[in-house]
């Protein structure tokens, strides 16, 4: 079964519910704020949760209960039995316990398991069974082990223990203690993942948990050691997020669900393994789409054609036009009864979709069904040829075109092809990337999205310092690395991606090509009198003495506004445009030996420059 807890959600009950249940849960842990802030009595709780076909599986938490002094201890078994009392009338029949953190608990281990026995009995007599979890930060069992020895202690049949992957996994606890706990005792099991940070882990817990598959904590570890146990109940999300509680409720659950059905296939011999599609091999993003009107058609048309970009057709049936460079495929779309339209709407002239070259369309498309990606289909004219779409970024497009189409019938398909020879272009290849930005709640989203639904890796944050405040950029890429994405928030409205999310909605900001030769790609566009932004003097004197490049390169550097950054894998150069119209800009970046970073080192002053701009 899959399950989340309630309070992974923002909004009030009978929303997070509602959420719960469309994305496709079939049970839910019920977390006590959230019943004492529900407007009507629990038996009102369980049939809303009957309606939605939601199972109640589980209420949670009970705290500060074992190992405490009279007469506290009195008033806990007190406590306890209105519990049980509200739970019959909730219809569930389990109370998760979680280990004491009160100064006033007693350091025994016998004494936590009487209290226990004692409560799995009061608790059998009205049909009810307790789990027994141990906080990372409980007053004296803080790890699973010592909690399962509580648990085998007290020896109760309705009494078992509750794994917590995040309690057990940041404290670095070992895992094979889990293989060794009898199926029986193994009442229910949380999952959550979260960052690598080095803080107080009650803090990293209440605010930094995450989904599975949107962090670094050894999740496969922790479900390989789970599978030994054959545990076949639920599989529940409890995730504390601050930007889960700021995010639309069916958005996180949706990625909640998506994120489960990852973790299931973690460990390919597990009970909970389905059938699930290998992500395809890809061969780079294929075209990019702006979506326009005829009066920004000649400012782009000029601008992209002093990058060396031919118009090389017009589409048979609709306002489109296609524009060619390299293996680059740009396609303007000016249609005004489309979905590019309906985009152009929303975030005015901009990139609407993208194009991904797959090897194996179909698997492609099982997968993405298999990881509830959201699929588009758009109007087909007559002899038109039908690509697949899904929904990705604010709304935008990801299309999926396999190596035939790719290999120009979708063009020769779709549209009145022009004079294809190669000429008065200036050196630019391939799209080497793109960057979204984004609202900073929907990062942890998109980032699991591509994980899932397009097998990407995600790379490590970076902290960028814009002149008017932070923002953080992490991308995601195909494994063979033909597609980049970075993904970038700011929660400061004036930076650049700031302003660009409250002014266009978010979206593509960036587009960056690769060249062979950047130096010769760079003098063709300064001959055409294209503008790239320029970059301050002190820059390249500081970049003298960090890399020691001779006088000869430096020049070359300086005279063309090119920066250099270098990894031990190889070094990297790249260019920038001025701003198209405010909006988003190009990047032309080279690339040599083994270098697969985004010149991070560099982004701080490109940003300051940019900023001069304004």
């Amino acid at each position: 079964m899959r399950a989340i807890a309630t309070v992974s959600l923002s909004g009030d009950l009978r929303s997070k519910l509602e959420a719960i249940s469309r994305a496709g849960f079939e049970g839910v842990e019920i977390f006590e704020n959230d019943l004492l802030s529900f407007g009507g009595p629990p038996a009102e709780l369980r049939e809303l949760c009957k309606s939605l076909n939601l199972a109640i599986i589980a209420f949670q938490p009970f705290r500060d209960f074992e190992a405490m002094p009279e007469p506290q201890r009195s008033r806990n078994m007190q406590r306890a039995e209105r519990k049980f009392d509200l739970m019959e009338e909730l219809g569930t029949d389990f109370l998760l316990v979680c280990s004491n953190v009160s100064p006033q608990c007693i350091d025994s281990l016998d004494r936590a398991a009487e209290d226990l026995r004692e409560l799995a009995e009061r608790a059998a007599k009205r049909g009810i069974r307790i789990g027994f979890e141990a906080l990372a930060w409980g007053r004296h069992i803080s790890d699973y082990r010592d909690a399962w020895e509580v648990v085998r202690r007290a020896d109760h049949p309705s009494l078992g223990i509750v794994l917590d992957s995040f309690h057990i996994l940041s404290r670095g606890h070992d895992l094979s203690t889990i293989a060794k706990i009898p199926r029986e005792k193994l009442f229910f099991v949380q999952v959550a993942d979260a960052p690598q940070l080095d803080m107080d882990i009650l803090q990293w817990s209440r605010h930094f948990r995450c989904f599975p598959g949107q962090g670094r904590l050894p999740l496969k570890a922790f479900m390989t050691e789970l599978s030994k146990t054959g545990y076949d109940g639920p599989l529940s999300l409890e995730i504390f997020n601050d930007a889960f509680r700021a995010g639309p409720a069916q958005a996180t659950a949706r990625d909640g669900l998506r994120s489960l059905i990852l973790l299931e296939n973690l460990v390919e011999e597990g009970r909970w393994a389905g059938e699930i599609p290998p992500p395809p091999h890809y061969a780079g993003i294929h075209f990019i789409e702006f979506t326009l009107d005829e009066e920004s058609a000649a400012p782009l048309g000029e601008f992209i054609g002093a990058l060396g970009f031919r118009h090389v057709g017009r589409h048979r049936s609709k306002n489109v036009e296609l524009w060619k460079q390299g293996a680059i495929h740009l396609v303007l779309n000016f249609e005004t009864d489309s979905f590019a339209h309906t985009f152009r709407l929303l975030h005015g002239t901009s990139v609407c979709a993208v194009g991904f070259q797959v090897d194996n369309l179909q698997t492609s498309l099982a997968r993405a069904k298999a990881f509830q990606a959201q699929t588009f289909r758009s109007q087909i004219g007559e002899g038109e040829m039908e690509i697949p779409a899904l929904r990705g970024i604010e709304g935008s497009l990801v299309y999926l075109v396999d190596k035939e189409a790719a290999s120009d019938l979708q063009w020769r398909t779709d549209f009145e092809l022009f004079d294809q020879a190669s000429r008065d272009e200036a050196g630019l290849k391939r799209v080497d990337h793109l960057s979204y930005v984004l609202p900073a709640t929907q990062m942890l989203g998109w980032q699991l999205f591509y994980r899932t639904v397009f097998g990407f890796d995600a790379e490590a944050e970076h902290e960028i310092v814009d002149p008017r405040g932070l923002m953080v950029s992490q991308a995601v890429t195909s494994p063979d690395g033909s597609i980049r994405i970075p993904l970038t928030i700011s929660q400061a409205s004036e930076t650049l991606p700031g302003r660009f999310l409250s002014q266009f909605q978010g979206g593509v900001q960036q587009i960056a090509f690769e060249s062979d030769d950047i130096f010769a790609s760079v003098d063709t566009l300064l001959a055409r009198g294209l503008p790239l932004l320029k970059i301050p003097r002190n820059y390249y004197d500081d970049l003298e003495a960090r890399y020691g490049l001779d006088e000869a390169l430096l020049e070359a550097l300086r005279t063309r506004n090119i920066l250099y950054d270098r990894s031990d894998e190889g070094e990297f150069f790249h260019a920038y445009t001025e701003t198209f119209s405010g909006r988003f800009f190009f990047e032309i970046v080279e690339r040599r030996g083994g270098y697969h970073q985004f010149g991070a080192a560099n982004a701080g002053i490109r940003l300051a420059a940019q900023a001069t701009q304004r």
